[in-house]
């Protein structure tokens, strides 16, 4: 989407920083890394705005982060967390649904509770009144459903 749009992404924070600590320690995401990630999501989502073009792409919030944590730690967010992920808005999320065949990686578990997450995400998403769109299909079916919902922002601003 940002080629589309000559303008930069914001990868997850979260993969990186959890990638590094199982490479390094062997261990899964704990409740005392939700904050740093947290932090590093911003730091990148602040330092790549400044190279945006009128459209910044980014490949979650903190209020992903917020929902992994509430299904992870038995409902638990930790308050800060969970008053930036609050207070945190942007224009148009694109919810994926789950009917591309799901890949492990040393990060990714659970592949059968992709429905759990889906529908939860998507509560998540109606709850706080956020604007989304829901992505289905293969690539290019995603990524034209995804540049006319960003075009039609577009043209309304």
């Amino acid at each position: 989407m940002a080629r589309e749009y000559n303008t930069v992404w914001v990868p997850e924070y979260a993969r990186e920083y959890l990638q590094n600590k199982w490479n390094n320690e062997r261990k899964t995401c704990e409740p005392k890394d939700l904050l740093p990630i947290a932090e590093g999501q911003m730091r990148l989502e602040n330092e790549l705005a400044k190279k945006a073009t009128e459209v910044l792409i980014c490949d979650t919030d903190l209020l992903e982060t917020k929902v992994y944590s509430e299904a992870y730690y038995l409902g638990y967010c930790d308050p800060v967390l969970e008053k930036y992920a609050l207070n945190n808005h942007y224009d148009l999320y694109f919810l994926t649904y789950i009917d591309v065949p799901w890949v492990g990686d040393d990060l990714r578990d659970k592949p059968n509770e992709r429905e759990r997450m889906f529908n939860y995400f998507k509560e998540t998403l109606e709850k706080y009144n956020r604007n989304f769109i829901i992505l289905t299909g293969g690539r290019e079916e995603r990524l034209a459903t995804a540049v006319k919902h960003i075009d039609n922002l577009l043209k309304n601003k």
